[in-house]
């Protein structure tokens, strides 16, 4: 029983031994867990650190993210009025081709119109002109033949004048013959009249002469009047010459 109990002793301190060796061995791992464990409490801190950091990152790349995002809609939006736009520019640009086409076609038409019209109006303007012409070539003829006629009607009133005055100097000379012969005779009887007959009755002389400046006074009227009426006419006839020449001048 003894031995039995020493031997428990012996492997019981060598077990103890053990133990301690295991305990030292464990606080040592322990002491090692612990250094692990504080280094790796601050890598977890670092780490943490960093993942907050990475994190923080990871947040501003995710705005800069949806930035570029949203800058990538408006620039695709853009791109796609840009593409609208282009079209409607070259619709625009079509349509404004298609009226400057339909201006051109409308200038010519109105051009050719406006030389239709100008071609008219130059036909319509040398008809009128040659229907003016016309009538003032007929006007000159009526006027030659009335100045004709004036002339003629001048000429046989310058006619009738000159056998007016020879007409009146043939009654002069004949009064005159008259009255001279009238007179020889009444001188002659006057001689043989008494003085108081002389004094009572009236002189031939006197009566010839008053007779003679009557005839003289209507002959000279006549022939005024004819002067009269022959300068009117020649006036008149000045005048229808005149009137042409001025209305050519003003057309």
């Amino acid at each position: 029983m003894k031995k039995l109990t020493a031997v428990d002793l012996t492997k019981l301190v060598k077990d103890f031994i053990q133990l301690e060796h295991k305990i030292t061995e464990m606080k040592g791992e322990n002491n090692t867990l612990e250094i692990k464990l504080d280094e790796t409490s601050r890598f977890l801190k670092l780490t943490q650190n960093k993942e907050k950091e990475l994190t923080e990152e990871k947040d501003g790349l995710l705005e800069i993210v949806k930035g570029l995002q949203h800058t990538l809609q408006q620039q695709c939006d853009l791109r796609v009025e840009n593409e609208r736009l282009k079209h409607e520019a070259l619709q625009m640009k079509k349509e404004n081709e298609a009226q400057i086409e339909e201006s051109k076609t409308q200038l010519q038409r109105l051009a050719a119109e406006m030389k239709a019209l100008q071609d008219q109006h130059q036909r319509e303007l040398e008809d009128r002109d040659k229907e003016t012409q016309r009538k003032l070539d007929a006007k000159d003829t009526e006027l030659k033949v009335a100045h004709e006629r004036n002339e003629c009607a001048l000429e046989e009133m310058r006619r009738q004048m000159r056998e007016k005055e020879k007409e009146k100097q043939s009654q002069i000379i004949k009064l005159q013959m008259e009255f001279g012969a009238k007179l020889a005779r009444a001188q002659s009887m006057s001689a043989r009249s008494q003085p108081q007959t002389q004094a009572s009755a009236p002189h031939p002389q006197n009566i010839f002469k008053r007779k003679l400046q009557f005839i003289q006074d209507e002959k000279n009227k006549e022939i005024e009047a004819l002067r009269q009426r022959v300068k009117e006419l020649e006036q008149q006839s000045l005048y229808g010459l005149m009137d042409p020449r001025l209305k050519r001048r003003k057309n």
